[in-house]
């Protein structure tokens, strides 16, 4: 198994595996469009040649960014690989020169594990509402957010 960054041709995995958990509302669901706009951001987890896991670093501002779309196929689930795609982000987080990174998830529990702690989403930047006014479960999704300094 390696992780490594997102390619075109991983978009349609991508898109599998992360409309799958959103089909249950465990996270958004991504079109095939944002997915490629937006392929930069993604790292995928890969064996034998087929994607297993995905996560995204998503810029914000000069100094925060937002961990999205973690996702990791089911059969392997439990073996650490969520945990190793959060902890590639937060390298290339600080390799970019980010003071913060901050995630909105139904799993606390697992990003605390990552280094990241509870905070208000009022203390994060007012973009993340832009997302949130666009989804079906606004404006008690349920959602925690949880951030982590670099």
């Amino acid at each position: 198994m390696k992780i490594r960054k997102a390619i075109l041709h991983d978009v349609p995995e991508i898109h599998k595996l992360i409309n799958f958990f959103a089909k249950n509302d465990w996270m958004l669901p991504r079109s095939r469009n944002y997915l490629y706009e937006n392929l930069r951001d993604f790292c995928v987890a890969e064996e034998s040649g087929k994607v297993i896991g995905c996560c995204a670093l998503h810029i914000i501002w000069e100094d925060i960014a937002e961990i999205m779309s973690l996702a990791v196929k089911e059969t392997h689930k439990e073996k650490g690989l969520g945990r190793k795609l959060v902890l590639t982000c937060l390298a290339e987080a600080r390799r970019l020169g980010l003071k913060r990174v901050f995630a909105l998830t139904y799993l606390p529990k697992f990003f605390k594990k990552c280094g990241f702690v509870r905070c208000p989403k009022s203390k994060l930047p007012h973009k993340i509402w832009g997302d949130c006014i666009n989804c079906p479960k606004f404006p008690d999704c349920g959602e925690v957010s949880v951030a982590i300094e670099l």
